[in-house]
């Protein structure tokens, strides 16, 4: 046989193996067609388990939404609670009440606001003059405003480290975003569940460019400093040639506490950033005070960071009607909330089925505080519940596990006082505790 025949008959004959493989497998013993049967099998129940967590995660997300409708129903219903947030109420009712009372805070017959100037300017002023800063710029959250305040201070103090305690809301509540997007980094001056000493802060062994101190520190309990205290961890800040910023989200509420007025306690940082829906009942938004240079560079980091909005005019309303409302009533939501607090530690301490509790900070620095329990988040949750639903009193709300930081089978609660609360005298809140702890009991 020639070469070329010899060529022509292998491909004959590599042609004939392979159509006879064809029915049965590449090596003629049928492994393709047994690995396509397993694939197809395979593919089967990947895709069964693939439907099977799906629909698992659709069922959660389903049974998450009734509870939260099951929990937002209780509380509208109540009669009588504690606080009322923005976020309970419905659309309607949140329209018709923004529009029956935007007109005693600003003239409904000017323009709307185009990308920040009318009631958004308006606001801004309003703020820097509260807060006593030269300028104000307003951003649609207050994540985004401090995350531009402090990438702002990092380039002019040339140092991209920031001070600040481990349980600050950059640290917790913004999936890492200072280092993520601003390229900062943190450093902590204590783990302690307060805010930092000056003799702290000095400690640091390593330079940082910005000091940032959130007052009240939320997930320690709304804590505060004493003012000298305040005023001394400035001054320390100072020596390490660090400028100071201020989470200020909840600032409104800290007058009562330091005894000064909110110029005073703005006043001894470099700039403060403050929020309206928390404390101020507003739909959303932010602003960032501080010196006049800083605000103009913040406004262009605004707009590179997507936070230069069309139209803000319903923000902006809120915010002046919760400054014309809320904030002058703020220390009187402080004062009750001592009384509050006051009568769940008494009720506590009294009640014979109770092997531990806290209340924390006692008395409260703010008009919220924590309450700790050594019992199961689901059954707490139920009691309160069902607390609200049987007899139109809500005492508690929300009820989560303390997490990392506290012991095992111990679950915490955020008490806020407000205006629907200042009725409650220290008997009501004694009553309703101890309904509350007679469903906690029975499970």
């Amino acid at each position: 046989m020639t070469e070329n025949a010899e060529y022509v008959e292998n491909v004959r004959s590599t042609g004939a193996v392979a159509r006879a493989d064809a029915t049965k497998g590449t090596d003629g013993t049928g492994t393709t067609k047994d690995a396509a049967g397993k694939a197809e099998t395979t593919g089967r129940a990947d895709a069964t388990g693939t439907a099977e967590t799906t629909g698992r995660a659709d069922a959660t997300e389903k049974s998450e939404q009734e509870e939260r409708r099951r929990r937002l129903a209780a509380w509208r219903a109540s009669e009588r609670v504690l606080s009322r947030g923005s976020a309970d109420g419905r659309l309607g009712e949140q329209l018709a009440e923004l529009a029956a009372a935007a007109g005693e805070v600003h003239d409904l017959d000017e323009p709307v606001d185009i990308y920040g100037d009318g009631v958004v300017a308006e606001l801004e002023g309003r703020v820097a003059a509260l807060l006593g800063f030269p300028a104000a710029a307003f951003f649609p959250t207050g994540t985004m405003a401090q995350q531009v305040a402090l990438r702002c201070w990092a380039g002019r103090t040339g140092n991209r480290t920031v001070a600040l305690h481990p349980l600050a809301h950059p640290e917790v509540h913004e999936r890492g975003a200072l280092g993520a997007v601003s390229g900062l980094r943190t450093v902590h001056p204590t783990r302690e569940r307060r805010l930092p000493t000056a003799d702290e802060v000095r400690g640091l062994d390593e330079p940082f460019g910005t000091l940032m101190l959130e007052l009240p520190l939320r997930d320690a309990g709304f804590v505060l400093p004493e003012w000298d205290e305040l005023v001394e961890v400035v001054e320390a800040a100072r020596e390490m040639d660090a400028v100071v910023h201020v989470d200020g989200a909840r600032l409104w509420e800290c007058a009562p506490h330091f005894g000064r007025e909110l110029d005073e306690i703005a006043g001894l940082a470099d700039s403060v950033y403050v929020s309206f829906y928390k404390s101020l009942g507003g739909l959303s938004g932010a602003v960032l005070a501080g010196p006049e240079s800083l605000v103009a560079e913040a406004r262009a980091w605004r707009h590179r960071y997507g936070g230069l909005l069309f139209q803000q005019y319903p923000a902006a309303l809120s915010a002046l009607v919760g400054l014309e409302r809320e904030l002058p009533r703020l220390p009187s939501y402080v004062a009750h909330a001592k009384t509050v607090a006051a009568a769940l530690s008494a009720g506590l301490a009294d009640h014979p089925g109770v092997p531990w509790f806290r209340v924390h900070p006692e008395p409260p620095h703010t008009h919220q505080f924590q309450v700790w329990l050594p019992y199961e988040a689901d059954v707490l949750n139920e009691a309160a519940l069902r607390q609200a639903e049987e007899t139109g009193v809500t005492l508690f709300r929300r009820w989560f596990p303390a997490g990392p930081e506290g012991p095992p089978g111990v679950c915490v609660t955020e008490v806020t006082v407000s205006s629907a609360g200042m009725s409650w005298t220290a008997e009501d809140v004694r009553t309703a505790l101890a309904e509350f702890l007679s469903r906690v009991r029975a499970g």
